[in-house]
């Protein structure tokens, strides 16, 4: 695949320029950083002005499951418009109810009820404000090493840096270590210990808090932006299990893992476990518009039947949106992308991980399902110390900065969080584009390789 438009620098630079002086960026000092100006995209690739083409192994931030620019999902955004772009929530619309129907087919058990948000972190809120009413207590628990969203209640509940400079305690969150072998909490020495002491503090953290005030855990199926740490096996059920015996719901956030990413339509699939509410976005509709939605247990929409449900959003179900999120599914069923993203995570991505680890010291640990992997980068395999210091910035983040580098000198557009590097490429990615990655990383490796001792 090459660029559709012939390389123009000025055009580039214009583009650069707009942003540098009106655009606000997410998660950044303005004055930091140097956004790539991208001309365009297709399919697993995108490219910039000067003609530079990168295989994004990020999906644009875990959400393009089908590529970018699909010409199925693309001609039903066009032609949607063309019919109804827009229409108030209150009504019943084709195109939100044919969405809502295809999601809850999909989703696990009786999660047959669907409200739409405009992304992920509104997902969280509103998941959260239900369990609230559902169980009139407040108290909410959260993993550590998490992400669950940037809007108030969202940011409170995840666990990682990002949610310090907003995090006031007062949101009524508490934080809990789940499940990580690699960096055990528990000093475990293998899956089944680590999962039954995982489950043995979080009970007793409930015991704490008090069972009575409690009125939801949230975590994600598989922890996305935080590591992709696979939970250990009878670890979500335990969960489930704490939840029922003391009448608290439990939250999936599938924000990232779900629609495909991991090899099943979602990711609570792989531990058959049902909760009584299950967040989503991203890969919904592969990001082509914005969609998240709650998907909620006949119990807790039970709560809701005569009485109102105090939330709502301008824009939910939007009918460009949700038509984009049929296109979407419709193309995974006919194209068998979720079916193949497991047969890439299991003969390709996750063999070749597996074998970079073999060579190159660097890597500490390869884990991830599907097309859903991360790399622990380390200066010492006896040690597990990370290549660089958790929630690194400027010099001290250096090593990872140059593996970046590499990889995009390579032309791979890597994902980089703290000492890691994920392997998120989209789910329909080929196999020729997968190994190409791989070499990629490869070359890559060899510059993180240098920071070990």
């Amino acid at each position: 695949m090459t660029p559709h438009v012939e390389p123009d620098p000025q055009a580039g630079a214009a583009v650069k320029a707009a942003d540098r002086a009106h655009v606000f960026h997410s998660w950044s000092a303005q004055g930091l950083i140097d956004p790539l100006a991208v001309a365009g995209a297709e399919g697993s690739y995108f490219w910039d002005y000067e003609g530079n083409r990168y295989l994004d192994f990020t999906s644009g931030l875990v959400y393009t499951n089908v590529g970018y620019q699909h010409p199925k999902v693309v001609a039903a955004i066009q032609e949607q418009a063309g019919k109804l772009a827009t229409f108030a929530p209150a009504f019943a619309v084709e195109p939100r109810s044919e969405a809502a129907r295809l999601i809850a087919e999909r989703t696990p058990g009786d999660l047959d009820k669907i409200f739409f948000t405009n992304g992920g972190a509104e997902a969280v809120e509103n998941a959260v404000r239900m369990a609230r009413l559902h169980t009139g207590r407040t108290k909410l628990l959260s993993a550590y090493r998490s992400y669950h969203g940037g809007t108030h209640t969202a940011i409170n509940l995840t666990g990682d840096p990002r949610r310090w400079p907003s995090d006031s305690a007062s949101a009524g969150v508490k934080h809990f270590w789940a499940p990580f072998l690699y960096r055990s909490p528990f000093y475990s020495t293998d899956e089944a210990e680590e999962c039954a002491r995982a489950l043995r503090h979080l009970e007793e953290t409930i015991a704490f808090e008090g069972p009575q005030t409690v009125a939801a855990i949230i975590l994600e199926s598989v922890p996305g932006t935080a590591g992709i740490m696979t939970p250990p096996p009878g670890y979500l059920a335990g969960v489930r299990e704490i939840c029922d015996k003391y009448g608290i719901v439990f939250i999936l956030d599938e924000v990232m893992s779900g629609f495909g990413r991991t090899g099943k339509w979602f990711a609570a699939e792989h531990f058959d476990v049902v909760p009584d509410l299950l967040t989503f976005a991203k890969g919904v509709n592969s990001g082509y518009v914005p969609l998240g939605g709650v998907a909620i247990s006949a119990k807790i929409a039970a709560t809701f039947d005569q009485r109102p449900y105090p939330g709502g959003l301008t824009y939910s179900g939007h009918p460009l949106a949700c038509a984009a999120a049929v296109a979407t599914i419709q193309v995974m069923e006919e194209e068998k992308v979720v079916e193949h993203a497991a047969h890439i995570g299991e003969n390709v991505l996750g063999p070749g991980l597996r074998e970079l680890a073999e060579r190159h010291p660097s890597v500490g640990d390869v884990r991830g399902l599907g097309v859903f992997w991360a790399l622990e980068l380390v200066k010492n395999r006896e040690t597990r110390e990370p290549l660089v210091p958790y929630n690194a910035s400027g010099a001290d983040a250096a090593p990872m900065a140059a593996f970046a580098a590499e990889a995009k000198k390579n032309g791979l557009w890597p994902f980089v969080n703290m000492n890691r590097t994920h392997a998120v490429p989209a789910c329909n990615v080929s196999e020729a584009e997968a190994k190409e990655g791989l070499a990629a990383l490869d070359a890559a490796l060899t510059v993180a390789d240098r920071y070990t001792v």
